[in-house]
């Protein structure tokens, strides 16, 4: 897998950067202001708090960490418990203040990383479809695991895929960079699952890099960096599997920790299906000029193709639709007769015909995809994402939320196909800001679904 700056512009940089100093600033001053007005707990807080205080209570241990109630690993609570306590003023406030900084943390590695990268606008398209998601002022203002999770998955990801693909010998910053960044996506893995993705996606990857390399230029060593970087990064799982006997809390596995759900390892086939079609709607907004480029002669069967899939998908709407901002458009919609069904088929069928034409430019460029590998990367960790699903057993629904986790990669994609900051572009970005705000704002007068 040959390595190559794919386009690179400085003005386009200063856009990216504009974009991301812009919006996080407004996600920083919708945060404080929130946090100020509203004292009690919102949304998932009152799930998330007795975690979280039981950590600053009580330390780490096999005995705290077993006795966790919720779904998501440890180490997000953890993170935010350990800030919390360094500030040492009030406990919610304080657990809020720490998911604050983790944001503040999250776009400082992004832009100070991107520096030393061969694809910086790609790395800051990542943040910015990290700050435009409809969770993101939610998760930047409330006392959640999104934000340390994003935190360490992307500066895992950012600084291993840029030490490993660096051509020429391995030079011991790249090979302490790479071990870090196996750490770090370890670490990713113990805040929410779902990133465990990254694992597969660092293996193949690494194959894919590994065909491309000459003897001259260190195989062996860097072969072995990559071998120790994986340990690395699979340590903080094994012992949390270990810990839990499990991949989730054993509360959270026999039904304790809610009366309704229970989580576990399983076959779930619809699952797949099921997040394959939140993926291909949630890359719409960073996609969708995608849905012009679609030749004329694969135009129509393209169009009967997403037809049909909207169709499908509308029958089987219950299944697709349990709690999430696309359940409350399609429930206020169904004010209006056939309205929900209607409105579904329509996000379905666009989805799926900008999810082929997306697939549709991706093949055409393939030659220059090889040449850029946090592309490839972003490909990878979809393609895993989805996959993963399929072991995940329990009974534990589908959430829009948990496309969240997938933002900045969809981002990578979608940025990379089309860079430039269009006028309908600026425009969608400033939707989903709108959406992002109102759906924080919207918990400061009462609890609203998630």
């Amino acid at each position: 897998m040959a390595v190559g700056r794919s386009w690179h512009s400085t003005d386009l940089t200063k856009q990216y950067l504009y974009a991301v100093t812009l919006l996080f600033a407004v996600n920083v001053l919708s945060a404080i202001l929130f946090m100020v007005s509203v004292r009690s707990a919102k949304y998932d807080e009152n799930y998330y708090m007795p975690d979280v205080h039981a950590y600053a209570a009580h330390g780490i241990s096999r005995a705290t960490i077993r006795a966790q109630r919720n779904a998501p690993g440890p180490t997000g609570f953890i993170w935010i418990a350990s800030v919390g306590r360094l500030i040492g003023h009030d406990e919610l406030p304080d657990a809020r203040i720490a998911t604050l900084l983790t944001w503040f943390l999250l776009v400082l590695v992004v832009l100070v990383g991107a520096r030393y990268s061969e694809w910086p606008e790609l790395w800051y398209g990542s943040l910015l479809a990290a700050l435009i998601f409809p969770h993101s002022a939610i998760s930047t203002a409330l006392a959640l695991t999104e934000g340390p999770g994003l935190l360490f998955a992307l500066t895992g990801v950012l600084a291993w895929t840029e030490s490993a693909s660096r051509q020429g010998r391995l030079s011991a910053v790249s090979f302490a960079s790479m071990v870090a960044g196996g750490l770090s996506i370890g670490l990713a893995i113990t805040c929410r699952q779902y990133f465990l993705a990254l694992l597969p996606a660092v293996g193949v990857l690494a194959l894919l890099l590994l065909k491309d390399r000459r003897p001259s230029e260190g195989t062996f060593q860097w072969l072995g960096s990559i071998v120790v970087s994986l340990a690395v990064a699979v340590i903080p799982v094994l012992l949390l599997v270990f810990v839990w006997r499990g991949f989730t809390s054993p509360d959270m596995a026999t039904g304790i920790s809610y009366s309704n759900y229970h989580a576990s390892v399983g076959l779930a086939w619809s699952r797949p299906v099921v997040m394959a079609l939140f993926t291909a709607i949630y890359l719409v907004p960073y996609s969708f000029p995608a849905l012009w480029r679609v030749s004329t002669k694969r135009r129509w069967p393209a169009l009967l193709s997403a037809f049909l899939v909207g169709f499908v998908a509308t029958y089987f709407r219950d299944t697709f639709l349990v709690l999430g901002l696309l359940h409350t458009l399609v429930q206020a919609a169904s004010r209006i007769p056939a309205g929900g069904a209607v409105l579904f088929w329509l996000i379905s069928s666009v989805a799926a015909y900008n999810a082929i034409a997306v697939c549709s430019l991706l093949w055409s460029k393939r030659s220059k995809l090889r040449t850029c590998v946090p592309v490839a990367f972003a490909l990878l960790v979809v393609f895993f994402f989805i996959a993963e699903q399929l072991g995940v057993g329990g009974n534990i629904p589908v959430y829009d939320r948990y496309l969240f986790q997938l933002a900045p990669f969809l981002g990578i994609i979608g940025f990379w196909l089309f860079p430039r900051f269009t006028w309908p572009r600026i425009l969608a970005i400033a939707a989903l800001v709108a959406v992002s705000q109102a759906t924080l704002w919207q918990h400061a007068v009462g609890h609203v679904a998630h």
